[in-house]
């Protein structure tokens, strides 16, 4: 994955993630775009927790979708576009902390079908600790570019 087909990758990702309302609504960032390689950070707060106070499975798969499809993003050529069109997650500890980071990465490149992972952490107290990982299927979307 040495191959860079769009040089200016993470200007155009960085535009895309401010396309997405749902990363605003739930105050998401984008520190991290990397080739092959993206983090979202997102603050834990009340809007966005479950019942127990943990942060909602549902907005973890949110934020380990973006992360994994934007790290997919970061390969294919300017002209083109990715979309999620499966991904399994494993949530293996509560997403408890001040603050959550999903890490995406692509794991296998390809010209139709590409696939990811992700993991997310949460931190407390300075430390990560593991609560989900996910793989994902990102399909190419040749001559497809955003609005």
């Amino acid at each position: 994955m040495t191959h860079i087909s769009d040089p200016d990758f993470a200007e155009r990702v960085r535009k895309s993630f401010d396309l997405q309302n749902v990363m605003h609504l739930i105050q998401a960032t984008l520190p991290v775009v990397e080739h092959g390689r993206t983090e979202i950070h997102l603050p834990h707060w009340e809007g966005i927790e479950q019942q127990h106070g943990f942060v909602h499975g549902g907005v973890v798969g949110t934020i380990a979708d973006s992360a994994a499809g934007y790290a997919a993003m970061t390969i294919v050529p300017a002209s083109a576009s990715v979309l999620t069109v499966e991904y399994k997650m494993n949530l293996v500890a509560p997403a408890d902390g001040e603050k959550l980071i999903a890490r995406g990465q692509v794991v296998r490149p390809g010209r139709t079908l590409i696939v990811t992972k992700a993991e997310v952490f949460a931190v407390k107290g300075g430390k990560e600790i593991l609560c989900a990982l996910m793989q994902q299927t990102i399909m190419v979307m040749h001559g497809k570019v955003e609005k």
